[in-house]
């Protein structure tokens, strides 16, 4: 694998209500807000600056979820399928809770460092993280991937082709209707943009 083969693009849905407030959203299928609606069109202009091209990718999978595929069709994006391992974290019991509520009785409590009590382990988001991404990889050759999905995974998706650990992705920003891309120098894997959003974009 080399700079010359594709790359891979992740977004992050547009913004819902729970978002806005904080509140954990894994399984619970959300709808966005208007202003998340508005986002998603606006960030769907983004891809083609960022690819150089306005050919089609490769191929783009998204999360099941309601708020991710909605975003994938504001964006212009057409999905050729859905995939549960681009799933949001299962925050378990603490669906819907936010962190500083998590804190009255855990302090210090963040998702990157302590368990979700019925939800999932970092060892399995770690799992379906470098499941997808070597499925991802193996298309590269026919060009560009993109997936649509959610905000602590993506995170962990980026921290996983680097090398780090799940845990990393606390260190790496991805705000709603954000573009991630996963690159290349020479055979390294490397971040090569984080966290691109129509604002930051202008």
């Amino acid at each position: 694998m080399t700079s010359s083969t594709g790359r891979i693009y992740l977004l992050r849905h547009g913004e819902t209500e729970w978002s806005q407030s904080g509140r954990h959203t894994g399984r619970t299928d959300i709808e966005l807000t208007e202003r998340g609606r508005e986002r998603a069109v606006a960030t769907g202009a983004l891809l083609p600056r960022l690819r150089g091209t306005t050919d089609p990718p490769a191929l783009v999978v998204a999360s099941p979820r309601v708020r991710a595929r909605v975003t994938a069709e504001l964006a212009g994006l057409h999905v050729d399928r859905t995939d549960d391992r681009l799933a949001e974290w299962d925050y378990g019991d603490y669906e819907g809770v936010t962190t500083p509520e998590i804190r009255e009785t855990v302090p210090g409590w963040t998702v990157w460092t302590h368990p979700t009590p019925g939800g999932e382990t970092a060892e399995q988001v770690t799992a379906r993280a470098d499941a997808m991404l070597g499925e991802a990889e193996k298309h590269l050759e026919q060009g560009d991937v993109v997936l649509v999905g959610h905000g602590q995974f993506s995170r962990v998706l980026m921290a996983r082709w680097i090398g780090l650990s799940a845990a990393g992705g606390q260190h790496i920003a991805m705000d709603p209707a954000a573009w991630a891309v996963l690159g290349f120098e020479r055979e390294a894997h490397q971040l090569a943009a984080t966290n691109v959003t129509p604002a930051l974009a202008g």
